[in-house]
C-alpha cells in the first residue's frame, strides 16, 4: 500500500498507461483524480470504485491551463492536497515526416506533449511541496532519445519532456518534490491500437517489438508498473531522470541481430 494516503492526479486516465496507472495507485491505497479529455475518464474511475478504491473523474485538457488549474483543486478539495501528479496524457500528431507536417499540427502537439507537463509542473509542484513534498511523473518516449520511433513533432515534443524533467528537478531543488519521465518504448495503447489490431488480425504478432531483444510489445500495466515506482518512497532518490522501458530497445545503435545461443556468421 505504497500510496496509502496519497491523493494523485493522472492526466490521459481514459485509457492505455493512465487508465493502467490510475487503478494501479488505487489499488495501492491511493486517492485518485482521473482526468481526460474524453469521459473515459469517468469510466477509468467507476473501474476503480467498484474495486473498492477512492476515485474522481474531471473532463479536461491536459494542454489548457485552466483545466490544469482546475484538476489540482479537485485534488484539494476531494482529497485535501496532491502528494503526486503524473502527467500523462499525449497526442501521437501522425506519421508525416517534416516537409509534410503543417505547422499548426506541430502546434498542437507540442501544446499536449509539452507544454502540458509543463502546465502539470508548474501548478501541481507547489501544492506537493505543500504536503511536505510527493514525486511528478512525466510521460516521455523513446521517441524522445532519438530518431525512429515516432514523427517529428512527436519526437521533439517527447525530447522536451525529457529535458523538463531534468530542469524541474533543479528548479525544485530544496522542495522535496522528485521530477522524473518514463520513457515507453511500443506499447498497446490507444494510440498504437492499429498496429496491434492489424498485427493480430494478420496474424503477424511476432513482427511487433521484433526490434528489441525481449522480441514483443509492452502492455500499459508494464509501463504503469515503473510510473508507480517513481511516484512512490521506493523512489526517494530519484530525480530528474528519464527512465526508458522499452525491452532494451534504445540500448543499441543498429546493428545486425544475433540470435541468442547461436554464432554470428
Amino acid at each position: 500500500m505504497r500510496f496509502s494516503g496519497k491523493s494523485i492526479i493522472v492526466t490521459g486516465a481514459g485509457s492505455g498507461i493512465g487508465r493502467a496507472a490510475a487503478r494501479l495507485f488505487a489499488s495501492e491505497g491511493g486517492s485518485v483524480i482521473c482526468g481526460d479529455i474524453t469521459a473515459a475518464a469517468e469510466e477509468t474511475a467507476d473501474m476503480i470504485v467498484a474495486a473498492g478504491g477512492a476515485a474522481h473523474d474531471i473532463i479536461m485538457d491536459a494542454g489548457n491551463e485552466e483545466d490544469v488549474i482546475r484538476a489540482v483543486a479537485v485534488a484539494g478539495e476531494y482529497y485535501g492536497g496532491l502528494d503526486v501528479m503524473f502527467a500523462n496524457a499525449g497526442i501521437s500528431g501522425g506519421m508525416a515526416n517534416i516537409f509534410d507536417t503543417d505547422v499548426a499540427l506541430i502546434t498542437e502537439v507540442l501544446r499536449v506533449n509539452l507544454i502540458g507537463p509543463y502546465l502539470a509542473i508548474k501548478h501541481a509542484a507547489p501544492k506537493i511541496a505543500e504536503r511536505g513534498g510527493g514525486a511528478i511523473v512525466l510521460t516521455a518516449s523513446v521517441a524522445g532519445i532519438r530518431s525512429g520511433a515516432g514523427s517529428p513533432a512527436y519526437s521533439a515534443s517527447k525530447a522536451g519532456v525529457i529535458n523538463l524533467a531534468m530542469v524541474a528537478a533543479q528548479q525544485l531543488s530544496g522542495s522535496n518534490v522528485r521530477v522524473n519521465a518514463i520513457c515507453p518504448g511500443l506499447t498497446e495503447t490507444g494510440m498504437t491500437k492499429p498496429t496491434f489490431d492489424y498485427a493480430r488480425s494478420a496474424d503477424k504478432m511476432d513482427r511487433v517489438g521484433r526490434l528489441n531483444p525481449l522480441r514483443r510489445g509492452a502492455q500499459p500495466e508494464e509501463l504503469a508498473k515503473v510510473a508507480a515506482f517513481l511516484a512512490s518512497d521506493d523512489a526517494s532518490y530519484v530525480n530528474g531522470q528519464a527512465i526508458a522501458v522499452d525491452g532494451g530497445l534504445s540500448s543499441s545503435h543498429p546493428v545486425t541481430k544475433q540470435e541468442y545461443g547461436k554464432t554470428a556468421v
